[in-house]
Order: structure tokens, then C-alpha cells, then sequence
């Protein structure tokens, strides 16, 4: 699904990304982790065409996405921000993305599922951080691609809020999608990833199960195994 070589992106004489290599094949969950500054962001915006490397390849479903903006229609993004236009109706801004994107959408079941209906007719602007988290989950899931890519997707969810993503995460793996996620919260991590990818100082220290992860690092619990890979880094 996702093939990147020797990528590297240099903003000034800071160094993001450094010579990172990354194969991500199949249908499953992987978590993007690493410190703050890492590259993470950098990472996901290169992937979606948003951050234009300074040396490197990178490719999607086979092909380069150097100047082939249309395969961006095949992944659906959310971003850890989301910034809506306040005087925008729910209703009008998913009336206006569907109207951008040309594609089929599935956004009445989302609807009902996170239980948006009542909000259909307000405004962004009145909306709470959590309802707008919500909002911003249903533009991304209403369409069919085959990569999903999240960035902290779980803000401002509450607990019942949290199980409906994750069970939509799981219906989307099984039709044998690829999704990508950044977060900070590890339960999260340790629950629905099939591999994590670690990033440090703009390249790739660990990819692998967390089981494979607790190995390396000699943990049998997950945060202590991230806090271990992070102090091994840090020394290294």
C-alpha cells in the first residue's frame, strides 16, 4: 500500500526526515509513535502530498505520487485539528465535502451511529470540541478508500464515543483497509495496532508488534516497553 525510500525533508537547516525507509503492505492497523518532533507529522503530510520531500520516493498502491495529485482520492484523512467554518450548518458542511470529493458516501448509518442527528442544523461554532470530533470522524469515514489515515483521533471522545470508533476501525480492517494513526494515548495503541512504527530524530528506530516491541526492550507491560525504547534512543 505504502512504499517510501531513502526520504528525506529538510525545513531550513532543520533535518525532519533523514534517509527513512517504510513498507507497509496489507490490511491492518499501524500506529505512527515517537517523541514530539520526531517527524511524525512531517511523515503523514508527505504521504498525503501536503509536504513536498527534499529527496526521495514515496509510493501509494504502487505508484509515485510525485506529480499525481489523483490518488489522493483514495485516502481518507483525519487531521488532529480540524479547522470548520463556525457559520456552517453540520448538515451544509457534509453537503459541501461531498459536493468536493465526487464520491459515494455512507454519512446517514455514521450519523446515526455517533448520534449527530440532533446537530444536524446548528452551527460549527456552537458545537463542543467532542461533537465536533464527531463531525470531523464522519467526513472521513462516509467514504470508501482503501487508506485511512488519523491523527489523534480519539480527542475529546467520550468513553462510549470511543468503543463506536473503535469498532468502526475494526469493520475498516476487515474489508481489508490500511490505517494509519497518530496518537499519544498507549492503551489505545496496545489494544487496536497490528504494528508500530517509531520514529526518532526523522527515522524509523522500531517497526513491529507490540509483543515484538515488549521483547526488544525486555517489558511485559506496553508503556514501560515505549518509555524503554524512548530511553535506549535517547542514549544511544
Amino acid at each position: 500500500m505504502i512504499q517510501i525510500e531513502n526520504l528525506y525533508k529538510k525545513f531550513g537547516r532543520n533535518q525532519v526526515l533523514s534517509n527513512l525507509d517504510l513498507d507497509i503492505h496489507g490490511s491492518g492497523i499501524f500506529a505512527v509513535l515517537g517523541p514530539n518532533g520526531s517527524g511524525k507529522t512531517t511523515l503523514i503530510k508527505c504521504i498525503l502530498g501536503m509536504v513536498v520531500p527534499s529527496s526521495g520516493e514515496i509510493k501509494v498502491q504502487g505508484s509515485t505520487i510525485k506529480k499525481n495529485w489523483k490518488y489522493r482520492q483514495e485516502i481518507n484523512y483525519l487531521p488532529q485539528i480540524a479547522n470548520f467554518p463556525g457559520n456552517l450548518k453540520v448538515k451544509e458542511l457534509i453537503r459541501m465535502i461531498k459536493d468536493l470529493r465526487q464520491k459515494d458516501s455512507m454519512e446517514e448509518d455514521l450519523i446515526k451511529l455517533f448520534g449527530l442527528d440532533p446537530f444536524l442544523d446548528k452551527k460549527l461554532s456552537t458545537l463542543s470540541g467532542g461533537t465536533k470530533q464527531k463531525v470531523n470522524i464522519v467526513l472521513t469515514f462516509m467514504f470508501d478508500c482503501p487508506l485511512i489515515i488519523l491523527d489523534e483521533p480519539t480527542s475529546g471522545l467520550d468513553p462510549a464515543s470511543l468503543i463506536k470508533l473503535k469498532e468502526l476501525l475494526l469493520k475498516e480492517k476487515n474489508k481489508g483497509k490500511t490505517i494509519l494513526i497518530t496518537t499519544h494515548i498507549m492503551q489505545f495503541v496496545e489494544e487496536m495496532s497490528d504494528e508500530i512504527v517509531y520514529l526518532l530524530e526523522g527515522n524509523i528506530f522500531f517497526k513491529g508488534t507490540v509483543e515484538q516491541l515488549k521483547s526488544k526492550t525486555n517489558q511485559t507491560d506496553f508503556e514501560h516497553a515505549i518509555a524503554a525504547i524512548a530511553t535506549q534512543t535517547s542514549d544511544a
